[in-house]
């Protein structure tokens, strides 16, 4: 499964793709689930999607389910700083907790989509 992380994208134009999608899978279509969250601007998915969450994400997927502490001792880096990046993550859909307060990473591809050439219009 694959997450869509949008940035600068009107609010119109992905109300648009989730009415049609909507309108798809009722006239009984096969449609894929729609994943994807949504960012004003580069200045708010950077302050998310710091260095440090990049390379705790890629971490966590090659490792497969951890608890926070595993993760930061696997990370080398101070529990609460991961754990404020897993609360981060978590809000963004980026990383999920699974049954036994795991985190893990649900996706096989995360797709950053910013189309600069509608910026300069």
């Amino acid at each position: 499964m694959k997450l869509e992380i949008r940035i600068a994208e009107p609010i119109k134009v992905m109300q648009a793709r989730l009415l049609d999608q909507a309108q798809r899978a009722d006239a009984g279509e096969a449609v894929e689930p729609l994943c994807e969250v949504g960012f004003e601007n580069m200045a708010q998915f950077g302050g998310v999607f710091t260095p440090k969450r990049w390379e705790l994400v890629e971490a966590l997927k090659a490792a497969g389910p951890l608890t926070t502490y595993a993760l930061a001792k696997h990370l080398g880096r101070h529990y609460k700083n991961v754990h404020q990046d897993v609360a981060a993550l978590c809000e963004w859909m980026v990383i999920e907790k699974n049954e036994d307060g795991r985190v893990f990473v649900p996706w096989d591809e995360l797709a950053v989509i910013w189309p600069i050439s509608k910026l300069a219009a």
